[in-house]
């Protein structure tokens, strides 16, 4: 029943994701805000960069509701010198995300949480691409500040397109962790995808309790790292 719930969950998310309209026109709560939520950070401070999509955006709900808000209470309550940068951006893909990351590291990033992958598993873009698009981020982010800290998060599809593909994407993640010695956030959405309580009408993004538990999933691994 989980997995059914899984995999509608993740088929609403792909009929609000065509693949025949540009993902930057639309503005609907199934599919694109185009609203960069970049913010500024404080220079005094360290910064942890979230690089992502509508999850990171937190699409639907006040940015302070959104899970990387989140852990910035939770490194304010704990007194950590560290500032949070939100730079999701709905409907994002690893290609998109690959053309706007320069000017993303235009200051110093001391953490970097990438949080790309689910909507080109959703537009059956090749494994291939995506790794390469990933794997390409990385490397900017290490060349731009070799003592960066790297927190991948990993994202599961619904089989759509096949057992194949969908157990191919799974597996970028880990892989790609494992190849560049990074951190690894197995699932940004355990104990949160298809369960309608935590998602918000559309069933699509999270709510603000989910965000909470997303925040959760990723804190468990990004404070090994501060």
């Amino acid at each position: 029943m989980r997995m059914l719930l899984i995999f509608c969950y993740f088929s609403l998310l792909l009929l609000g994701n065509s693949c025949g309209e540009s993902s930057e026109k639309t503005t609907n709560a199934n599919t694109i805000d185009t609203t960069d939520s970049t913010e500024v950070v404080n220079t005094n401070k360290k910064s942890i960069l979230f690089f992502g999509d509508s999850l990171t955006a937190g699409l639907g709900l006040d940015t302070n509701e959104a899970f990387p808000a989140i852990i910035q209470n939770k490194i304010d309550s704990l007194n950590l010198p560290y500032q949070v940068i939100n730079a999701g951006l709905s409907g994002e893909t690893t290609a998109g995300g690959k053309n706007r990351i320069s000017w993303i590291f235009n200051q110093k990033v001391d953490i970097f949480v990438l949080e790309l992958g689910a909507n080109d598993g959703l537009r059956g873009i090749p494994i291939t691409e995506t790794k390469q698009n990933l794997q390409a981020m990385i490397d900017f982010a290490k060349e731009k500040n070799k003592d960066v800290e790297i927190v991948l998060t990993g994202m599961q599809i619904p089989p759509n397109m096949g057992q194949d593909y969908t157990n191919e994407f799974k597996n970028i993640f880990p892989e790609l962790a494992f190849k560049n010695n990074i951190k690894l956030v197995p699932f940004l959405l355990d104990n949160v995808g298809g369960i309608p309580e935590l998602n918000q009408p559309d069933g699509i993004h999270p709510t603000a309790e989910g965000h909470k538990i997303v925040a959760e999933n990723v804190w468990t691994v990004l404070r090994e790292v501060l």
